[in-house]
């Protein structure tokens, strides 16, 4: 006999009312109205406020929290975040436009990523916002670019620490990677900015994302303010800015436990004082995107065919993994894990089945949840992927099979 399968934790952020979930004060099937079709992304509005206020209550006064935009881009996400947090992070040119229409000042907003273009270098110059560094070669280029527009930068050096975020799903920093310059080079580097035309604000240090244990970003903190001071002294100014990165994970799969922030933050309270003293004029930044927004969204599809194949209850949906590429396991998974999914018209249902959720793509690999319990389910319902607020739309490839893009709301 089979052992029962793990269990998601629940997701308790929704209110369900008459067995249908609620989003932004509004029940499911009224937002499907008023969006006019399927599928659809929505966001719940008050979630992402309460998830910042959350993260003020326990991490220290004196950290500065930034949105990382790559998380959820869409334009009506980042006006509301921009007036909840400290600063934006952008990674391209676009993500920047976005973020220069919001009131954030421009210097508050940073610009990370590699192989950035000549024209988007050019962008953010004269924008006036920061720009961390990948790479030496970057700087001479945004040195060179700066003296052409009579622009003095604002540049940070983004480093690749000997460390990395242990158990972090996506590992950003230690060992060879192409983000950031290795600390071992950074100083000199420092030293070529001293002999440029370059306004030196401080050091990007983010050594990986997605990560539930304490303990392990505890470590991290350390090892990060640690570096920091230490390259500080090669510094050809004061450091204005230390950016420790973000790697607040969320629960997405069965066995998950939320991230204790409350002992992260207490850890953070026993190590600023001495960062400070050592570092007096910097402020202290912590760079998050899914952990604000991932689980205050949810993707939306409905049910156009219920298909059995040899024993094997098939809900085949408009929607899929042209929309969704994270939820159907093809986005960094090595063995695929569901997401949480319910059917949001009926959450709880007396009649209940073992089924799997396809869209209408030609591959196999289109599977939103695969042999999960659920709501026994008619034509016309709504199936309803949580945690779906951070990479979603704009990490699916949604041209594959020339299907429409979803609609995206905030409620």
């Amino acid at each position: 006999m089979s052992s029962p399968r793990p269990k998601h934790a629940p997701v308790t952020q929704f209110p369900i009312h008459g067995d249908c979930l609620q989003i932004g004060g509004m029940s499911l099937t009224r937002l499907a109205q008023r969006v006019g079709r399927t599928p659809f992304y929505a966001y719940d509005r008050q979630q992402i406020t309460e998830r910042v206020a959350f993260l003020r209550q326990h991490l220290p006064a004196e950290i500065h929290l930034h949105y990382a935009m790559k998380a959820n881009p869409m334009s009506a996400i980042v006006q509301h975040m921009a007036s909840l947090v400290d600063g934006i992070d952008v990674a391209s040119a676009g993500e920047m436009r976005v973020a220069l229409d919001t009131p954030m000042p421009p210097h508050l907003i940073s610009f990370a990523g590699p192989g950035k273009g000549e024209d988007e270098l050019s962008c953010a110059i004269a924008a006036g916002i920061v720009l961390n560094m990948e790479s030496e070669q970057e700087m001479e280029r945004i040195a060179s670019l700066g003296a052409h527009l009579g622009i003095r930068p604002k540049v940070a050096v983004r480093v690749n620490p000997d460390f990395e975020l242990k158990s972090s799903s996506m590992k950003m920093g230690g060992g060879p990677k192409q983000f950031g310059v290795d600390a071992e080079r950074v100083p000199a580097m420092l030293a070529r900015i001293g002999q440029l035309e370059l306004d030196f604000e401080g050091f990007h240090i983010f050594s990986g994302s997605q990560n539930l244990k304490a303990e392990a970003l505890q470590e991290a903190h350390e090892k990060t303010f640690q570096l920091g001071i230490s390259l500080a002294q090669h510094a050809p100014g004061p450091v204005r800015m230390l950016n420790i990165g973000g790697g607040f994970g969320i629960p997405y799969f069965p066995g998950d436990e939320a991230l204790d922030v409350a002992a992260v933050g207490k850890n953070l309270r026993r190590l600023l004082p001495e960062v400070k003293r050592q570092l007096p004029d910097a402020c202290m930044v912590i760079e998050l995107g899914r952990y604000l927004v991932a689980e205050a969204g949810i993707y939306v599809c409905r049910v156009l065919e219920r298909k059995e194949s040899r024993g094997q209850v098939f809900l085949v949906t408009d929607g899929g993994l042209h929309h969704h590429l994270a939820a159907s396991g093809n986005f960094g998974q090595v063995i695929r894990k569901n997401y949480p999914v319910v059917v949001g018209n009926k959450v709880h249902g007396n009649d209940r089945e073992i089924v799997s959720v396809v869209g209408p793509l030609c591959t196999p690999l289109d599977l939103l949840a695969d042999r999960m319990e659920m709501s026994r389910t008619e034509i016309g319902d709504l199936v309803v992927v949580f945690q779906s607020g951070a990479y979603g739309l704009t990490a699916s490839p949604t041209a594959f099979l020339s299907h429409p893009a979803p609609v995206e709301v905030l409620v």
